[in-house]
């Protein structure tokens, strides 16, 4: 069936515009988060935090701190170890030395670490007594960054390991091979390029709720998280409880962006304190600890190497990239592996003779990063699309012409890439060649001191997060497959229970939409549940790595297909006709000599056990775990027209322009706000956004006065166009798009800014290109008057 085609009985809804199902609460302010949870009998926690970034806790005492009135507990460093058993790292990198995440420790070695949990009645009160819990310590040498931390003799974070490597892997292609070819190039592009740590801001940092029952052993967590069986698992394993005795509900959640990917040693110690205390404890981040404590995203140095030859034919590619990993490996989604996809997907839409990737992981002591929208994936579009762009400048050709010459065709896919990527299917060119029109149709010229350029970006982004057979050979413990449970109700309406949760992408609609579908029901008979580990489907990655249609979605497909098939054979029964003698009208079944039984009397008799085939079981439910064959690739190519302000070193984008392909797209308007939000994360990115240190380890970026973000001014209207290619991996088509709009704007911005200002384009290799870094830039080409 191709794209647009609806099958027999078809409500139309795949493909529809439908606003989203929770938006009507939301606007009237019915939303329901941690911080809304009652707080009648509730305790609150706040948080010890180192205020070095390396030290030894020599001394402890908060005497102080439990003789204030309202307190309720403290527990110090040693409590806690007791308390708290260390996690295993889901995700290694060859040579890694710390396998299991200890959560607490008695030697600091980022600002911000927990060392210990306060609780009271009232937030103001243990925040003042977390003041008075007095920690004395033997500071260390401090490593402030990643080029630190790769110096000969520079301090170690963690002296035990005797380096500050924390292991490394290379991937493709031999490096002699690869070496031998950029010897025997007309052209080798060789740049060092540099991706800061970023923050996650999310709207509603991290918060939870957690009551233990002593009668029962029973320890219920609320957590704004993406992952809450994940978080249950941790727990268990954390505290000493059996899985069935953690309970996790994730309600409304204000934003992720892979921030929330985790159990987090502060929200370890929060449990445990309930645990002791055997009472409801509250903890809610603030933004300052939102900005400096929680996981932090990106963080790589690497060497781009692009070997071509004389007739602009790519030879090889090479990424040596060297990640920062921060104090310790974080748990869930965090480690070394953002950057091991960042070197996996090195190749884009190119076809490459040779090509490889070396990761190499470092220890700073610096806040852990983890996860963060897209990872990997944007980091190693902004090396190759600048290598390619940089290539055309210097063999004097146009950067579209050499990126058509050398990408893979849509007759060339399935293509399995150099690095091992199995690439699905597309049209890689048509959306290059559809994004390079747009471009020809609206650039502007420059005007005196403003220099203005357009600049594009392609890529390929994994989604979907791969079968279990390839987690299994990488020895990655996360349940990439997924399930969907669908049912319909005594009366007749349905409810789907699926694994992945909602974090405001709306993926509840998508999900709704697509049961409405394949049953031929009405939207509104559709309620999705998600998020409660009691009812949920299993999956410890919940809602990352744009899975939610392309498998959860896909799972719910199959179901909803099955339940339905019953459905139409109990009709089919009562009305004593043959299978396919009946018909799904509005709200009834109808045979072909006009006689009618309502969907909700069919629904009853279901339920009653009336009318079933011999095989069938009773219980109108179907549920079907998916995993998928292969992987999903979305691709797109963003254009950026950027204005650049010679006398203020200032970057305008003034206009933005994408083509993507996620498949068979379910909710165009649910896919249109993701990508422009992702677009506006990109330009955060590229002009604005970065984390930084002290070189004594103090984070220097703790309010938005240092942090910047973009705001509306910023962020021009995204022009878009969704080609769907449907996915022949993917029951249903889906690939994903909850990331696709943040991959590739850094490389198409500071293209179209090495467009605009070709005296500085072999510099252009660090973001964020801020106004005073662009100036140094202008000032070193003679630019600044």
């Amino acid at each position: 069936m191709s794209i647009g085609q609806q099958e027999p009985g078809s409500t139309g809804l795949i493909g529809a515009p439908v606003t989203r199902v929770q938006d009507d609460r939301m606007l009237r302010g019915s939303g329901w988060y941690v911080d809304d949870l009652d707080e009648a009998g509730t305790l609150h926690a706040a948080l010890v935090r180192s205020p070095v970034a390396h030290g030894r806790v020599i001394g402890y005492d908060a005497s102080a701190a439990l003789a204030l009135e309202g307190v309720a507990l403290v527990l110090g460093p040693k409590e806690l170890e007791e308390l708290l058993a260390p996690l295993p790292h889901p995700w290694l990198i060859p040579g890694q030395q710390i396998t299991d995440v200890r959560l607490v420790e008695s030697v600091a070695r980022y600002v911000g670490q927990p060392l210990a949990v306060v609780v009271a009645r009232t937030r103001a009160e243990a925040e003042d007594a977390a003041e008075l819990v007095d920690v004395e310590f033997e500071e260390l040498g401090v490593v402030s960054s990643l080029r630190e931390a790769r110096r000969d003799g520079a301090p170690l974070v963690h002296p035990e390991f005797g380096v500050n490597r924390v292991g490394a892997i290379h991937f493709g292609d031999p490096l002699p091979d690869l070496e031998a070819s950029f010897a025997e190039a007309a052209l080798v592009v060789d740049r060092v390029f540099t991706v800061p740590r970023v923050a996650h801001n999310p709207m509603e940092p991290r918060g939870l709720v957690a009551e233990y029952q002593r009668a029962t052993g029973r320890l219920d967590v609320v957590s704004s998280t993406q992952v809450p069986h994940l978080v249950r698992q941790e727990l268990g394993r954390a505290l000493g409880l059996r899985a069935d005795s953690v309970h996790v509900v994730a309600p409304d959640v204000g934003g992720a962006f892979g921030q929330k990917t985790s159990l987090f040693p502060d929200e370890a110690m929060v449990c445990a304190a309930a645990k002791v205390l055997g009472r409801r404890v509250k903890w809610i981040e603030d933004r300052a600890e939102s900005l400096t404590v929680a996981y932090q995203g990106r963080g790589q140095e690497s060497r781009g190497r692009l070997a071509v030859a004389a007739d602009g034919t790519f030879l090889a590619l090479h990424v040596d990239i060297h990640g920062d990993i921060g104090a310790f490996p974080s748990t869930g989604t965090g480690g070394a592996g953002p950057f091991m996809v960042s070197a996996l997907m090195a190749e884009g839409p190119y076809r490459f003779p040779l090509a490889g990737s070396t990761v190499t992981a470092w220890y700073t002591n610096a806040t852990p990063t983890g996860a963060f929208r897209g990872y990997g994936m944007q980091e190693t579009t902004f090396i190759r699309e600048r290598l390619v762009d940089e290539a055309a400048r210097l063999l004097g050709a146009d950067p579209v012409q050499l990126r058509r010459r050398n990408m893979l065709t849509a007759a060339e896919l399935p293509f399995v890439t150099r690095l091992q990527m199995p690439y699905d299917n597309g049209d890689y060119p048509g959306a290059l060649d559809r994004a390079d029109a747009m471009a020809t149709d609206r650039a502007r010229p420059s005007a005196g001191r403003v220099r203005r350029g357009v600049g594009l970006a392609s890529m390929t982004e994994i989604t979907g997060y791969a079968p279990t057979a390839l987690q299994e050979a990488f020895g990655i413990h996360w349940t990439t497959w997924d399930s969907a449970r669908i049912r319909v109700n005594e009366d007749g309406t349905v409810t789907v229970h699926s694994g992945v949760t909602s974090v405001g992408q709306g993926i509840e609609t998508s999900l709704a939409q697509v049961a409405a579908e394949r049953m031929g029901v009405p939207l509104s008979w559709v309620t999705v549940q998600l998020g409660d580990t009691s009812t949920a489907q299993f999956n410890n990655m919940g809602s990352q790595a744009s899975r939610g249609l392309t498998v959860a979605g896909a799972a719910l497909w199959q179901a909803a297909a099955r339940l339905r098939e019953r459905m139409d054979a109990l009709a089919a029964a009562h009305l004593q006709v043959e299978a396919d003698g009946v018909r799904l009208d509005g709200d009834a079944y109808v045979t072909a000599d006009g006689r009618r039984a309502l969907w909700r009397d069919i629904a009853h008799r279901g339920w009653m056990g009336w009318g079933r085939r011999p095989d069938d079981p009773i219980a109108l439910e179907e549920t079907v775990e998916y995993d998928p064959p292969s992987i999903t690739y979305g691709y797109a190519t963003h254009g950026a027209e950027v204005a650049v302000d010679l006398d203020t070193g200032r970057v305008t984008v003034e206009d933005y322009w994408l083509v993507h392909d996620a498949g068979r797209v379910v909710n165009p308007l649910i896919v249109a706000g993701q990508m422009t939000g992702g677009v506006a994360m990109g330009i955060g990115a590229t002009l604005l956004e970065e984390v930084s240190y002290s070189d004594t380890g103090q984070p220097t970026a703790t309010t938005y006065l240092d942090y910047l973000l973009p705001i509306s001014e910023d962020v021009p209207d995204v022009e878009q166009h969704h080609v769907e290619t449907a996915s022949d991996v993917t029951p249903g088509g889906f690939k994903g798009a909850g990331e696709s709009g943040l991959i590739p704007p850094p490389a198409a911005i500071m293209n179209a800014v090495a467009n605009a200002v070709p005296e500085i384009a072999e510099r252009l290799v660090a973001i964020p290109l801020t106004p005073s870094r662009l100036w140094d830039l202008l000032e070193e080409a003679g630019l600044t008057r």
